[in-house]
């Protein structure tokens, strides 16, 4: 099935516009591949603030295309990125709005944002993996919701330190 035929983009409480579940989407169903033009670090940050790309590697993005734009973050996430595909991390019922935690894409501290996610664990400011609590760290790591180069780091790290 389409991404076309799971979602719709609408007006956001949390900004502008977000991504909403067309129909009932199961934990674990693909709900739309991430695309867009790569940019290295250096076009990332000369970009405008709202234009949100991707972090892939530790300098190249993916400038995120329609309707990824428009995925929204939240610190209480129905969705993560596995790759380039968000995932539903939970069932998602028809109309709710899908986010994903935007720390899960991060590390290069040059980037943050006020939270307007609302939710009861919201952390009030996103930013990069590694300023995560340990404890959401593994839980993300346990979803497979955090990009590979992050992954990699965290390994190379603890390699090192052993």
């Amino acid at each position: 099935m389409g991404i076309e035929q799971k979602i719709y983009i609408a007006a956001s409480r949390i900004a502008g516009r977000g991504v909403y579940a067309k129909r009932h989407i199961k934990q674990e169903e693909p709900i739309l591949r991430c695309r867009g033009d790569i940019i290295t670090l250096e076009q990332a940050l000369a970009r405008p603030v709202d234009g949100y790309p991707l972090q892939v590697t530790q300098r190249t993005y993916l400038d995120l295309l329609e309707p990824a734009v428009f995925v929204n973050h939240s610190c209480n996430p129905n969705a993560g990125i596995r790759g380039l595909v968000l995932t539903a991390l939970t069932p998602i019922v028809q109309d709710t709005e899908i986010f994903y935690d935007y720390s899960t894409t991060m590390d290069e501290d040059y980037w943050t944002l006020r939270c307007a996610c609302g939710t009861a664990q919201c952390r009030g400011i996103v930013t990069d993996f590694k300023y995560l609590p340990p404890d959401l760290q593994e839980k993300y790591l346990r979803l497979n919701i955090v990009q590979d180069f992050i992954v990699s780091q965290r390994q190379t790290l603890r390699e090192a330190l052993a």
